[in-house]
């Protein structure tokens, strides 16, 4: 997809919004070349950004609720105060990417790459990590309540003083991970690989 006019885009794509779908036109980046595009506080609810190449690009306080962002691109991109709940990233590369204060609440990760991410002060409320890439970041002090971590890896992650309550840990990979005062009340450790190198019942 070449020359994308993005404000057109947008404006088109608050219409499709603001008239509940009745005018407008819902925007449509799937698949669209877009390195560091500057689309800080855009608003991009419900929007289809499948396999979008958004390498480097500033997201910083865009609205993304709900939005299709399957299997992106979005290395080092910098969504820091980005809302993200409901968003769909499943497969998404998001390593080294600025999620810091970004809420991923109920957010699909599944099999997504986080390393080398930030997610500080991030909310991630049922967010679904399952089999993600979450190896030697940091979790801390995160609320992941009732969040699905089955099979992901993370591996030397640091989870110390993080709401783990109700989430499911079954076959993930814990080893060499910080759990220090982290909540783990009503979560499902099952066959998880814990940080001592032992598997869980």
């Amino acid at each position: 997809m070449a020359n994308i006019d993005l404000a057109k885009v947008l404006r088109e794509h608050a219409e499709w919004l603001e008239t509940d779908a009745k005018e407008g036109k819902r925007a449509n980046l799937s698949r669209a070349n877009l390195p560091q595009a500057l689309l800080s506080k855009a608003d991009l609810r419900e929007a289809n950004l499948t396999g979008v190449f958004l390498m480097q690009a500033d997201l910083s306080m865009a609205d993304l609720s709900r939005a299709n962002l399957s299997g992106a691109d979005l290395r080092n991109a910098d969504l820091s105060g980005a809302v993200l709940s409901w968003a769909n990233l499943a497969q998404a590369n998001l390593s080294g990417a600025d999620l810091s204060k970004a809420d991923l609440t109920g957010a699909n990760l599944s099999s997504a790459n986080l390393s080398g991410a930030h997610l500080s002060m991030a909310n991630l409320t049922r967010a679904n990590l399952r089999g993600a890439q979450l190896s030697g970041i940091s979790l801390s002090h995160l609320s992941l309540r009732g969040a699905n971590l089955a099979q992901a890896d993370l591996s030397g992650t640091d989870l110390s003083g993080s709401d783990l309550s109700g989430a499911d840990l079954g076959w993930a990979i814990l080893t060499g991970a910080d759990l220090a005062g982290a909540d783990l009340s009503g979560a499902n450790l099952s066959k998880a690989e814990m940080p001592d190198g032992t598997v869980h019942p």
